[in-house]
């Protein structure tokens, strides 16, 4: 698996390079037509799935339940506040309060300090970890808190190349050219809905803001060394992400492209949300399944089954 993540994220580093971005007008998008699905057989090979829950989603919705900062460290020790800064100073306090048990699990702190002896070598780390960065690798949380999650796509880890990665799978920042695989991403919705209009920008933080959780197995990278990080703890934090999701929320859609996501999404109970399976949509995989999966318009028709706003996927100009 080292080898087939890094085949995808060398095609897409290559393939990013500064470019100017204008903007566009959004459109209004059509309902697609459900397309036939078939058993994926690996992760550059085979056709989309679908699995889905019969449970209808309740109306009610419960007041989001949030920690704060000095709650959050009155029983860490000296050492875990200093470790733990980034993740008191920018997850989200739904996020703090929900991960606070993996955050100060001894497998984090040590993936924490992983990450201090990587920079004290003087190695890049994307997205930065640095509080006051624009954009840390914890910003999915604050885009996406728990409470407003609808849809859930995975990713495998950040993009290696300058000035890319930000913390949301599969965006990149503004300025920065559209990755191959996102490009197949887009050509998929226009699929599914006819009016959309390609974006000439990359960046996702507005389908972050309608509900859709953009979340990388792995949280961070090195700089140019694909899956870098893996391994190192990342894993079991947003495993944490993941099982929070599916046993104390119903009716979310996860849309699992390529065997590292469908690995990772394995127990994702089936009778409480909708499980969309396809190969991923590198340009390795993309035409073996992937272009046709219907997925976003299935997620759309899944969320109004479930009395949920449908997701704006048009959104980004």
């Amino acid at each position: 698996m080292d080898s087939a993540k890094r085949k995808i994220s060398q095609v897409e580093s290559k393939n990013a390079s500064l470019t100017k971005e204008n903007t566009k007008k959004p459109a209004t998008g059509s309902a697609g037509n459900n397309a036939r699905q078939s058993s994926l057989l690996s992760m550059w090979g085979g056709k989309a799935t679908v699995e889905s829950g019969k449970a209808i989603a309740s109306l009610a919705v419960a007041t989001p339940v949030t920690i704060s900062k000095p709650d959050f460290e009155k029983d860490l020790t000296e050492e875990e506040k200093e470790l733990l800064k980034l993740e008191m100073d920018t997850l989200h306090p739904e996020w703090l309060r929900i991960l606070k048990p993996e955050l100060t699990k001894p497998s984090f702190k040590k993936l924490k300090k992983f990450l201090l002896a990587e920079k004290k070598d003087g190695k890049k780390i994307f997205p930065p970890g640095e509080r006051k960065a624009t954009l840390p690798s914890t910003c999915w949380s604050n885009f996406t808190p728990a409470s407003k999650v609808k849809i859930v796509i995975l990713g495998q880890d950040p993009y290696h190349g300058d000035g890319q990665a930000h913390g949301l799978c599969f965006s990149v920042q503004k300025g920065v050219r559209v990755p191959p695989s996102l490009v197949n991403i887009y050509t998929c919705i226009q699929k599914d809905y006819p009016d959309f209009k390609k974006p000439n920008h990359g960046y996702l933080e507005n389908w972050a803001k309608e509900g859709v959780l953009l979340l990388n197995t792995s949280l961070t990278v090195r700089a140019h060394d694909a899956a870098s990080h893996a391994n190192k703890g990342w894993e079991e934090l947003t495993d944490a992400v993941i099982n929070y999701l599916n046993e104390k929320k119903s009716g979310l859609v996860f849309m699992l492209w390529g065997s590292h996501a469908q690995k990772k999404g394995a127990r994702i109970n089936k009778n409480k949300h909708l499980v969309l399976k396809a190969v991923h949509p590198s340009p390795l995989s993309a035409h073996r399944g992937f272009m046709d999966c219907k997925h976003f318009a299935l997620a759309n028709k899944y969320l109004r089954e479930h009395a949920k706003e449908e997701i704006n996927w048009n959104c980004l100009s």
